[in-house]
């Protein structure tokens, strides 16, 4: 049985707030979980049948998550960001039976309860319009297991900055639900995982990474220590406070919390660290360097996406031999790609398709899913990169954000990378705007750490910054300030939004 469920986990904690305290032990998360996983059945819902979760970082969260996880269901855990006519798209699009709101999203739920019917609303620590309280309809329920208990799993939808949000729906996994899932034992086999860990989820809990790796965590007997936001000094004060032992970081991260004074730093205790892991978007080498610098060779790093076709993976030491690269496969193949779908040699660039991987689909899309595919079957997410002769991938950047200018092609993600490194930006995004003589030229948008210094002459300063590093054609021939990039929680970039700016495609 997995530890979750052993009467003897007791009063083990299975999950902490680091703000509150709040603290969750495994008989209550059993308890609680199977009591929902009976509401579900009694609203009729049955394996197979989809969920959706619309509710902040809470203990909350995964009571429901598990419920749906032990019933069979699809739950859809949705960004507490979307505009309501986003969420009310996704669960029409889903076939969710039910959507389960948290009562501090109220008016944002109730707005897109309004645009659908016949799906039944709950509602988390408080009651709304036309939501019942979760808490009253699971009272009612026993808190044993259900007695047709099957795997559920997650649907999660794309960002959404292009068109409608898709549904990724991955090929069935064959295990039973007393088999720990694949991420648990990927955390076993690179990063040392076991039953004594304390892991910290600095990120929102409705993503596909935080999502799949604390479920890994509480699926092998962990406990969790999930933070409500992400703060850079509260981070490592939290790493002390709990002794810490892994953790999952995006390269924003990093960069946030090496942008903290040095005395600031210097004031936590990170020696009860013993593997942590970042993915999302590839880490510039600066910031790498200096994160195993400050924390030692225990950083890892992975490439995957929310799809499931491939996992690439390296650790402190092949990075530090192939400084830049994101991995080496695992799991699949890596097939580097021309235009025609066929493999080209190492170093040179093309599009990252997976060989060998998981099978996934997005759903009623069944076009997007075929757009996906090469001719020969592989896969792809829609990355630019490269191998070298060792096998080890380095992406170049998404193939949609690619800058075509006077005929030259120049990546986003490498001037961004150098950009992020100067003391004075915050964030930054470089994209393509139109040019009446090149079609397009580069414009970084500068986030600066203190927007009082926006202006010309930090303009200047960051201009002659990147042409002392990088190619002049490379280089910005415009920057802007903005106070705030569109950036989710998670460290992804919107900049689909900033280009459709400077396209005229913004929405009204």
């Amino acid at each position: 049985m997995l530890p979750y469920r052993h009467t003897e986990a007791g009063d083990k904690p299975a999950m902490i707030m680091a703000g509150s305290g709040e603290t969750v032990t495994y008989s209550a998360l059993e308890s609680r979980s199977n009591q929902i996983a009976q509401l579900f059945r009694s609203l009729g819902m049955k394996a197979g049948d989809a969920v959706s979760i619309l509710v902040e970082n809470s203990p909350r969260f995964f009571e429901l998550v598990m419920a749906a996880h032990r019933s069979g269901l699809r739950y859809t855990c949705m960004s507490t960001k979307l505009a309501p006519g986003e969420i009310a798209y996704i669960v029409k699009d889903s076939g969710s039976r039910a959507l389960i709101a948290s009562h501090g999203l109220a008016a944002l739920a109730e707005a897109a309860a309004a645009q659908f019917e016949g799906v039944a609303l709950l509602m988390v620590g408080g009651v709304s319009g036309d939501f019942r309280s979760l808490e009253e309809a699971m009272a009612t329920q026993p808190s044993t297991r259900l007695a047709d208990e099957s795997l559920g799993d997650a649907m999660l939808y794309s960002s959404g900055t292009t068109g409608h949000p898709k549904g990724v729906r991955r090929a069935p996994v064959v295990r039973t639900l007393d088999d720990l899932p694949a991420l648990s034992q990927i955390g076993m086999a690179l990063y040392g995982f076991t039953r004594d860990m304390i892991y910290l989820s600095p990120a929102p809990l409705y993503h596909a990474a935080p999502l799949g790796w604390c479920m890994g965590v509480l699926e092998l007997g962990g406990t969790v220590v999930i933070m409500e936001h992400f703060d850079a000094e509260q981070a490592l004060a939290d790493i002390a406070r709990f002794h810490v032992t892994h953790a999952q970081w995006v390269p924003t991260h990093f960069v946030r919390m090496l942008k903290l004074p040095e005395e600031t730093r210097a004031k936590y205790d990170m020696s009860s660290l013993k593997a942590v892991y970042h993915a999302a978007a590839p880490c510039p080498v600066p910031v790498k360097e200096a994160m195993i610098a400050w924390w030692g060779p225990i950083i890892h790093e992975y490439y995957a996406g929310t799809e499931g076709n491939g996992f690439v993976v390296c650790n402190s030491q092949e990075w530090l031999a192939h400084k830049g690269t994101v991995g080496h496969a695992l799991n699949c193949e890596l097939k580097i790609c021309d235009e025609n779908g066929d493999p080209v040699p190492p170093r040179v660039e093309g599009e990252v398709f997976f060989a060998g991987g998981g099978q996934f689909e997005y759903h009623n899309d069944p076009e997007k899913t075929a757009k996906s595919r090469n001719k020969h079957g592989w896969s792809t997410l829609g990355d630019i990169g490269w191998l070298d002769e060792d096998g080890f991938l380095y992406l170049t950047d998404r193939k949609s954000f690619m800058i075509i200018s006077g005929g030259v092609n120049i990546y986003p993600q490498e001037v961004e990378n150098l950009l992020v490194t100067h003391p004075k930006v915050a964030d930054v995004a470089v994209i393509g705007a139109p040019h009446e003589e090149m079609g397009e030229q580069v414009v970084a948008v500068v986030q600066p750490a203190n927007w009082a210094e926006a202006g010309d002459e930090l303009a200047a300063e960051l201009m002659h910054y990147c042409r002392a590093h990088i190619s002049h054609v490379k280089c910005p021939r415009k920057i802007d300030f903005r106070q705030e990039l569109p950036r989710h929680q998670t460290g992804k970039l919107y900049k689909r939004l900033i280009r459709d700016e400077y396209w005229g495609k913004a929405k009204a």
